[in-house]
């Protein structure tokens, strides 16, 4: 008798383990910014977290796996161009004279709030044609943390 309340709770115990687990594999879960991204290079970890809820439990990792395609949960942040919108991109006209790094660093916090230094001997620089080309330049540009077009 006792020997069957322990395996009951022992039961218990690792379904719910097992179960927290497939919850916490969905991306939908653990990357909830990444929600509404439309494609890029896909995050294994998350894969693989929803790969063995697909071992374990046939339902659930399939529904894991149909989520995370469909919300873009699944991708890696940045890793495609049809995440910069044209509409998105705001440009800012400045005299070429005029700008330095005070200016630059001036200009990023009137317009978005944000005051970070930027550090122009870190900049790589890119010939635009307009506005239209940014995207383009950023899907062109490989991964890096210095960006600066003209």
């Amino acid at each position: 008798m006792k020997k069957t309340i322990i395996f009951k709770k022992l039961l218990t115990s690792v379904i719910f383990v097992c179960l927290l687990a497939q919850i916490s594999a969905c991306g939908y879960i653990l990357y909830p910014e990444r929600r509404g991204q439309t494609g890029g290079r896909i995050d294994v970890g998350v894969a693989v977290l929803d790969g063995i809820g697909l071992l374990f439990f046939l339902v659930p990792g399939i529904i894991a796996f149909a989520v995370d395609f469909s919300t873009g949960c699944i991708y890696l942040p940045g890793g495609s161009a049809a995440a910069l919108d044209a509409d998105e991109i705001k440009v800012v006209h400045v005299n070429p004279a005029e700008l330095n790094e005070t200016t630059i660093n001036r200009i990023i916090f009137r317009e978005t709030g944000i005051s970070t230094a930027i550090d122009l001997n870190k900049a790589l620089v890119c010939k635009l044609n307009g506005s239209e080309d940014i995207p383009d330049k950023f899907a062109g540009v490989k991964k890096s943390d210095r960006i600066t077009f003209q």
